[in-house]
This record gives structure tokens, sequence and C-alpha cells, in this order.
């Protein structure tokens, strides 16, 4: 087990997948609401920040939005916000960067606390956790810039460090090593348990055990972005309750199925879960919040053979692209002299030659 937690970090493309899709997820949330940044969080909303601190005193909660009320500095936070969140993403100074995304998405969860759902509890859980973890190793503007300056070859040796500076360097890179192993772990219990209660919780549930949960779902005008889709999707409640049920069966099973193979059709099926949740319920920042969170499950082997099974399909696609031409070209006709003459590859003393398979061939053709 020790070797385990300190021997090196695990799960470093996970830890990436999670950097980036939740970097992205909110930047795209700030921009979308861009426009009513004001009514939800700036000066002019309803919740003003005088009773935002009136509530931290009781909740514990703080935000820098509530630092003042002026708003030119919550247009300087807000473009921070977006800042911060572009740059966690690229993988920019992660250390201090994965900090500073911390910071701001509590500042704003806490500052419109009663707007905030279950997607926006996933994002600030995550949020605070990637503090934990090197998340900034893999496909990160940081790991770039290392690997350029190992790459560097007139870069001058290293000067042997201390024996004491080497038991220091080996100390942090120890730490480091653990508490990032600690941080995956920790999201990967949250993810375990956000399945198994959530199902537990639908099994205690009538309507769910009756398979009719999804069909009051649907038919909720809160839930309805689309309602032509939701109602047609209504007229088919065999398929509801399958679905329903499925839905149960997975988020209850989630945990037990980890430790083997049978979690990849599992992990497939509850792709295809949040994506229906984001289409017919409208909630796509919950559902892409749940999707990223599940792609701490899948190992780094995973992640690197991507690039490999991406150049085996591009050689497919080309293969079958080439197949039409190459079979078109064995099936032609060769280019045929005028008469008397010979073709281009039989030699002149095959014409005095009878009984050929190639004349007769000829010979056949010319009678049918």
């Amino acid at each position: 087990m020790d070797e385990v937690l300190t021997g090196r970090p695990v799960s470093l493309y996970a830890a990436s997948v999670l950097r980036i899709g939740y970097g992205l997820l909110y930047l795209v949330f700030l921009l979308r609401e861009f426009p009513h940044r004001d009514e939800i969080w700036g000066p002019g909303s309803p919740w003003t920040p005088a009773l935002a601190r009136q509530l931290f005193d009781q909740t514990g909660w703080n935000s820098i939005l509530t630092l003042s009320e002026s708003r030119t500095y919550f247009e300087l936070c807000y473009a921070l916000a977006v800042a911060t969140s572009a740059l966690f993403t690229l993988g920019w100074r992660t250390r201090a960067l994965s900090l500073l995304f911390a910071v701001v998405v509590i500042s704003f969860h806490a500052r419109a606390i009663f707007m905030t759902d279950g997607g926006d509890n996933l994002v600030l859980l995550m949020a605070i956790y990637l503090v934990l973890t090197a998340c900034g190793r893999r496909w990160s503007l940081d790991a770039r810039r290392i690997r350029l300056r190992t790459a560097r070859s007139d870069s001058p040796p290293r000067r042997a460090a201390s024996h004491a500076a080497q038991q220091l360097r080996y100390a942090r890179a120890t730490l480091a090593t653990v508490v990032h192993n600690c941080g995956m772990f920790v999201i990967a219990a949250q993810v375990c348990f956000l399945y198994g209660s959530a199902g537990l919780f639908k099994v205690q549930g009538a309507s769910w055990g009756a398979g009719t949960a999804l069909h009051y779902v649907l038919n909720l005008q809160l839930f309805q972005p689309w309602p032509v889709l939701s109602h047609f999707v209504d007229h088919y409640p065999m398929l509801i309750a399958i679905a329903g049920y499925m839905t149960v069966l997975l988020q209850v099973a989630f945990p037990f199925v980890l430790f083997g193979r049978l979690k990849y059709p599992v992990l497939v099926m509850l792709l295809g879960m949040h994506a229906g949740i984001a289409v017919l319920m409208g909630l796509p920042l919950f559902s892409g919040a749940m999707i990223i969170a599940d792609a701490v499950f899948l190992p780094d082997r995973f992640y690197t053979s991507l690039p490999r099974l991406r150049r085996r399909a591009a050689l497919r696609t080309d293969m079958r692209k080439a197949m039409p031409s190459t079979a078109t070209e064995s099936g032609s006709v060769p280019v045929q002299g005028g008469p008397g003459s010979l073709g281009p590859e039989r030699p002149a003393a095959a014409a005095g030659r009878k009984g050929t398979p190639h004349t007769t061939e000829l010979a056949s053709d010319e009678k049918s």
C-alpha cells in the first residue's frame, strides 16, 4: 500500500482531463452568463452584497465579490475569473492557477448560492480537489515548457547539489506524489458516493419502482427545453420504464464494477444517460460535470492509446478510399491495338503460337 501511495503519481492523464474539462466548462458557463452577470453576481443583483455577507456570517462561506460594491471592482473580478478559467484549462502555471481557480469557483458559488444546482456543487467540489492533484503534468503548457527545457542540448550542466538539497528534493517529490494520489482517490470516492447515494435514493421511491418516474420528469415544464421532444419521448412508456430501471441499476452497481472490464460498457451507458439529461431536461452543466468526473476511472493506458487508435482509424479510412480505385484498375480491360497488332505486354514471337489460353479465350469471345 505504501508503494502504491508513494511510488509514483497515478492517473496523470485523467487528472489533466479533469483540469481541461472543468476549466473549459466553467469558462463556457461564465461566457454564457456574461449578459446577465450583474443580475446574478453583481451590485445590481436582488441578492445584494450586504445580504450575502449576512448569510456568510451564518454559513461560513466567503466571496471576493462581496469585498466591494463597486461596479468597476466587480467587472475586474469577472475578467479575472474568465482569464483564470482559460489559463487553468491550458495548464499555465497550474500549481498557482489551480488554487486561484478554486477561489474563483467558491466566490461565484457563494455569491449566488440560491441559484446553484447539483452541477454547480460538483464543479465546486472538483475545483477544490484539483488543488491537491498534479493536473498540469500532461497535456498542458507546463508540460510543454518542461519538455522543451529538457530537450535543449545547449543547456549548461547542472551543478552537483549537496546531499541535503537532494534529500529535500526527494522529500518534496514524495509529498507531491502522496498528495496527488490522495486527491485522485478522493475524487473517485466522491463520484462513487454520488452514484451510489443517487441510486439508493431512487430505490426508495415508489415512482422509480413502478417505472413511471421519468414520465413525470418529462412532463415538468421547468425541465422542458424542447416540449415537443419531451412529449414525443413520453409516447413510449415501455422504453421510459426500461430507461428508469437501467438508471437505478447503473447507479447502484457502479461502485462495484470499477475493478473489472465491465466498467467500460457501464461508463458508455452512463454517458448516454447524461447526454439524455442534458438534452431532455436542459441541464448541460450538470451533465457535463458528471461526464467529466467519469473520466477519472479511465486508466492512463486508455489515454495513451488514443493517438494510436486515431492513426489506425485514419489508415483504415485511407485503405477504404483506395479500394474502389484498385478494384477498378484490376477489373479494367487492357488497351487493345489495331487489327493485326499485338498487345504491349506480349512479344511478337507469340504471334505464331496457336492454342494458347489467351488465343482460345479470344476465339471463344468472338464466337459468342
